[in-house]
């Protein structure tokens, strides 16, 4: 999952995907929900390798790896650094990191920063006008209250969300996102502040086997703004793997 976020931030995904036959590992990245939280600094390389050997301790050899955000970037080097793990590959609401990469508005950049000064429950909310597109905000008060509620099962604490930012903020694969075989679909929401949504241009441009789905209505957390996101990725992964029957979903 994405800065700051645990598996639980999957809640609506996992179920839609399990449903099309997948079985699905959601684990918490280093620094938040049920795994440890040490000293930082944290990079995106760092956090790649520690999600393949979430595979290798559930005996996976190959998988079809799907991140959000800082799990986008993770995703990415993934499959830059372990190409033979990746059978497919989904990069949702994230960037290429680097200086080609376009940047967030001040306003959300200086979000980031003060959010790290938060109380979790403070945190949360401040983030839903980056979070969620308009419509969601303006009519769909419910959704954002039971993603908030999944959010707040495993609060952050301070010192790893800082170190999650950092690496965050250090991410640069531009130049190497050509090198990636996998099949790739980039999926971002036209409405998205916390990642501008010109990335997904970018890396969907700079992967050779890479389609672009984008969602006008939709904000960062575009799975509960546009219901369609999640059945359009099932979809695609359903098209490049062999569903597991026992369609399972796994913690």
């Amino acid at each position: 999952m994405g800065l700051g976020m645990n598996a639980t931030g999957w809640w609506r995904t996992v179920p839609v995907l399990a449903d099309a036959g997948h079985t699905v590992i959601a684990f918490d990245n280093r620094g938040v929900g049920r795994s440890s939280r040490p000293p930082g600094p944290y990079s995106v390389e760092q956090m790649a390798d520690d999600a393949v050997a979430v595979l290798d301790a559930a005996a996976v050899e190959r998988a079809s790896v799907y991140g959000i955000s800082l799990g986008g970037m993770i995703a990415q080097e993934i499959a830059l650094r372990h190409p033979e793990r990746v059978d497919a590959l989904v990069l949702g609401a994230t960037t290429p990191g680097g200086e080609r990469a376009v940047a967030a508005d001040a306003e959300t950049l200086a979000f980031f920063r003060r959010r790290g000064e938060m109380s979790a429950e403070e945190a949360v909310w401040a983030s839903v006008p980056y979070n969620y597109g308009p419509v969601t905000r303006a009519s769909r008060a419910q959704l954002i209250g039971e993603d908030l509620a999944q959010r707040l099962r495993f609060p952050i604490d301070p010192e790893p969300y800082a170190a999650q930012l950092e690496a965050a903020l250090g991410h640069d694969a531009y130049d190497r996102l050509g090198s990636i075989e996998a099949p790739t679909l980039v999926v971002h929401g036209e409405a998205d502040r916390m990642v501008a949504p010109a990335n997904a241009q970018l890396i969907a441009a700079a992967i050779p086997s890479a389609s672009l789905l984008t969602f006008p209505d939709a904000g960062h957390l575009y799975p509960t703004d546009e219901p369609a996101a999640d059945q359009a990725v099932a979809r695609f992964l359903s098209e490049r793997s062999s569903p597991d029957p026992s369609r399972s979903a796994r913690p």
